[in-house]
C-alpha cells in the first residue's frame, strides 16, 4: 500500500482491554466507508491489565495495525510523540480510546488535509463535565491563553491531525520532555485550522485522569509555553524598587519634618513597619525563587537528555 495517502490512527490505550477491538471494527467502517486507507498504531500507555496482549493479538489479525508498549505510564501526550515517531503515515492522528471523540471527525480532518491543511486541531465546543470540571477547564484556558506564546480554543484541545512534515518536524526537532504535543504544534506555525465538535458520551466509566495527572499536564502546558512569570518578576522587581524608594522618601521626611508621635510607639519605635517589610519582601522573594525554580528545573530535565518515552522491544515470538 502507497503511503502518499495512508492516514496513521494513533490509539491512546490505557487499561482497554475491552475497548480495542471495539474501536478498530468502528474505524474500519467509518474510514472504509470514505476510502480512506489507514493503519491504525496502538500505543499502550503502561496499562495495568491485558490490554497490550489483546493489542498484539488484533496486530496478528489484521495487516493494518500495529502495537506498541511504553515502559510505564507517561500519560497521552507522550503517547502521541512515541506514536509519531512510529507511524508510517502520510498524516496522522491521535485518538482516545473512549470514543468521546467522535470518528467522523478523522474523515472531516482528512479531507482538510487533502485540500491542503497541515494541521488540523478539532476542539470542543462545550464541555458536558460536573460544574467543577468545566469551570476549572474554562479558567485555566482563558488564563494560558492570556499569558502563554500560544492561543488554545476556549475550551482546550487534546489532539491533532498533522501533515508529514510536521510529523518530520516533531520526531527530528522537539523533546518531548515536560511539553505537550498540542503547544508545540501550535508555536511552528503553519495556520492551524480549527475544526469544533460536540463531544459524544463516548464508553463511560470513571476518567483516568486523576488531579496529579491534571495538575501535572497544566504545568507543562504554562511552563512550556508562557515567559509571563519571568517578565512578571521582572515587572515586580521594578515597581517594588520604586515603591521602596518612595516609602524611604516619606519616612525620611516624617523623621525630619513630621510628628514622631503620629509615626513611632511610644517604647519600640518603627518595629511595626520593619517587619512588615520583612515579612513582605521575603515572600516575595521566596514566591520569584520558586517561579524562577520551575525554568531552572526545567532546564535541567532538557540538558540531561532523558528520552521523553521508552517503547518496549517485543520478544522474539511476539508478531511485528
Amino acid at each position: 500500500m502507497s503511503n502518499t495517502k495512508l492516514l496513521s490512527v494513533i490509539l491512546l490505550s490505557y487499561n482497554s482491554s475491552g475497548k480495542i477491538w471495539n474501536v478498530y471494527e468502528k474505524l474500519t467502517a467509518v474510514l472504509g466507508e470514505a476510502n480512506i486507507p489507514f493503519e491504525l498504531i496502538i500505543m499502550d500507555d503502561g496499562s495495568k491489565d491485558d490490554s497490550y496482549p489483546v493489542a498484539l493479538q488484533l496486530e496478528k489479525n489484521a495487516v493494518n495495525v500495529k502495537a506498541y508498549q511504553l515502559s510505564k505510564n507517561y500519560t497521552s501526550h507522550y503517547g502521541i510523540f512515541a506514536g509519531l515517531s512510529v507511524c508510517s503515515g502520510a498524516c496522522a492522528a491521535a485518538i482516545p480510546d473512549d470514543e468521546q471523540q467522535p470518528y467522523y471527525l478523522l474523515v472531516d480532518s482528512y479531507r482538510l488535509w487533502v485540500k491542503g491543511h497541515k494541521i488540523i486541531i478539532p476542539y470542543r465546543e462545550e464541555r458536558k463535565d460536573d460544574f467543577f470540571s468545566t469551570i476549572w477547564a474554562r479558567s485555566f484556558y482563558a488564563i494560558m491563553n492570556y499569558m502563554s506564546d500560544v492561543a488554545l480554543p476556549p475550551l482546550g484541545a487534546d489532539t491533532c491531525f498533522i501533515d508529514r512534515e510536521i510529523i518530520t518536524i516533531l520526531n527530528e526537532r522537539i523533546h518531548p520532555i515536560n511539553t505537550t504535543t498540542i503547544t508545540e504544534i501550535i508555536r511552528l506555525g503553519f495556520e492551524p485550522y480549527y475544526l469544533p465538535y460536540t463531544r459524544t458520551t463516548g464508553l463511560g466509566g470513571k476518567s483516568r485522569w486523576t488531579f496529579k495527572k491534571k495538575y501535572k499536564l497544566a504545568q507543562d502546558y504554562f511552563f512550556s509555553s508562557s515567559t509571563f512569570p519571568i517578565k512578571f518578576i521582572t515587572f515586580i522587581g521594578l515597581f517594588f524598587s520604586v515603591f521602596s524608594m518612595l516609602i524611604m522618601i516619606v519616612y525620611i521626611y516624617a523623621k525630619l519634618f513630621g510628628n514622631p508621635a503620629f509615626w513611632e510607639l511610644e517604647h519600640a519605635p518603627g518595629w511595626i513597619s520593619t517587619i512588615l517589610l520583612i515579612s513582605f519582601f521575603s515572600g516575595l522573594i521566596l514566591f520569584s525563587l520558586g517561579i524562577i525554580a520551575e525554568y531552572i528545573w526545567r532546564i535541567y530535565e532538557e540538558v540531561k537528555n532523558r528520552p521523553g518515552y521508552i517503547i518496549k522491544k517485543k520478544r522474539v515470538n511476539e508478531p511485528g
